[in-house]
């Protein structure tokens, strides 16, 4: 009697392969006539991009979204988008709890690494906070926007260019529909409109700094004595980087793209272009002008991202911190990483090196190999590379320039970055190694 072999999958493995399943699912709907305004099938290749760019929440594209795709090929992005951004678990638990099925422990298992929660108790009930605050927070959004839009586009277009813009603003995906006026033009025409950028910038933010912040700040309110550390790390953190990163965009860029704007305009300009670096993918002024010091600065947003749990990409935050206070105790010869007078976990600083390692690594050998594919200039290469990656969306303008094999190292980037480039590497994993004797210490130099 043949013997049936059971497959326990790891939350990882299931996660990778739940992604790569509705990204096939999205690409053979964007294939499909109906989906493209001309009534043709969309390539492959092409379709696969923008079904992964979607999915994946990053706004790199191979075509114009409003000028290519029909309005059913822009619903199928905006629910891929939406998929994306709340994670396939959260997804299935809605369906879950709609048809009154009761979640398992397994399930809940599942939640808990979905959502990036410390505890098990009460997870079934912070994914419904975050599906209801999801929905409020798009809405509001979506209403503000087509204050805007609706005298523009009239009520019908105005209010879907309202859902669909708030939803991707949310989601940090990048996806616009402003071809409408002019093709790639992304925010462009509304770079000195202050409704339109404060409530972009403000979804941006508030999707990416994670469902559990959202969660503890919704519990104790303004009282950040109770606040985990968690939540005090990534907002500190989240502060920090756009005010410092602002100060440094404005004196790059004060002779160069912010040239003969008012002042209104100028700080519009500037709070955007360093907000949306952080996986968000919108721009107001044309990244392809910017200096070479700005892209570095883009480059370096765009590889540390939003915060763990969020619909942002990036190595994250918290590892930023951690890397950080792993470099103040080397200094201080401590082995202690103290923050907020807490000491976080022995093993974190390993994770994060972890992180960063395989996050640099990918990003140099995709831009090598597509250097060495095509001859394209190295900082645009490397703009593309971390912007797939870091699930960004930002570009200097060569993904419509790209080979079909560098759109697959793309496309790789991409879901790399989705799925957490640890957590990739991790689904070839079977399982934890133990090693049941340890090798004898010998000591190297470093530095």
């Amino acid at each position: 009697m043949p013997v049936r072999k059971k497959y326990n999958l790891s939350y990882t493995q299931i996660s990778t392969l739940s992604f790569l399943g509705i990204i096939l699912c999205g690409t053979l709907l964007l294939m499909l006539p109906i989906s493209s305004r001309e009534g043709e099938i969309t390539p492959f290749i092409n379709a696969f991009f923008t079904a992964t760019s979607a999915t994946c929440v990053t706004g790199l594209v191979v075509y114009d979204t409003y000028q290519y795709f029909s309005t059913f090929g822009q619903i199928v992005i905006l629910l891929l988008i939406q998929i994306g951004g709340l994670g396939f678990m959260t997804i299935a638990t809605l369906f879950s709890l709609m048809l009154r099925r009761k979640i398992g422990l397994k399930e809940r298992g599942f939640l808990k690494e979905s959502v990036s929660t410390i505890q098990l108790g009460g997870v079934v009930r912070l994914t419904k906070h975050i599906l209801i605050g999801t929905l409020m927070i798009e809405g509001l959004g979506a209403l503000l926007l087509t204050l805007r839009f609706i005298p523009e586009q009239g009520f019908g277009r105005g209010l879907y260019y309202g859902i669909f813009h708030a939803v991707s603003a949310f989601c940090n995906a990048g996806f616009d529909l402003m071809g409408c006026y002019e093709p790639y033009s992304s925010l462009t025409r509304y770079s000195s409109d202050f409704l339109v950028n404060g409530v972009i910038m403000s979804l941006i933010v508030i999707g990416g700094i994670g469902f559990l912040v959202w969660e503890d700040i919704y519990k104790h309110h303004f009282k950040i004595s109770k606040y985990q550390l968690h939540t005090k790390i990534v907002l500190v953190t989240t502060g920090a980087l756009i005010g410092g990163a602002a100060i440094l965009f404005y004196i790059m860029e004060r002779n160069n793209t912010l040239v003969g704007m008012s002042p209104l305009e100028t700080i519009l300009v500037t709070l955007f272009q360093v907000i949306t670096p952080r996986t968000a993918g919108f721009n107001t002024i044309d990244t392809a002008a910017i200096t070479e010091s700005t892209s570095l600065l883009t480059i370096v947003l765009m590889m540390i991202g939003g915060s763990p749990g969020s619909t942002a990409g990036g190595i994250k935050s918290t590892t930023l911190v951690v890397l950080l206070l792993s470099f103040i105790a080397s200094l201080r010869h401590s082995e202690d990483l103290n923050i907020f007078g807490r000491r976080l976990e022995h093993d974190i600083a390993q994770r994060a090196h972890g992180v960063i390692t395989i996050y640099l690594m990918g990003a140099v050998m995709a831009a090598m190999t597509i250097c060495f594919l095509q001859p394209l200039p190295l900082t645009d290469v490397f703009f593309e590379v971390f912007s797939a990656i870091g699930t960004v969306g930002m570009s200097k303008g060569i993904t419509r320039d790209l080979t079909s094999l560098s759109r697959l190292i793309i496309i790789l980037l991409m879901f790399c970055g989705r799925v957490g480039s640890l957590s990739f590497a991790l689904a070839f994993v079977s399982k934890k190694t133990y090693v049941p004797v340890r090798q004898p210490v010998e000591k190297i130099t470093i530095g």
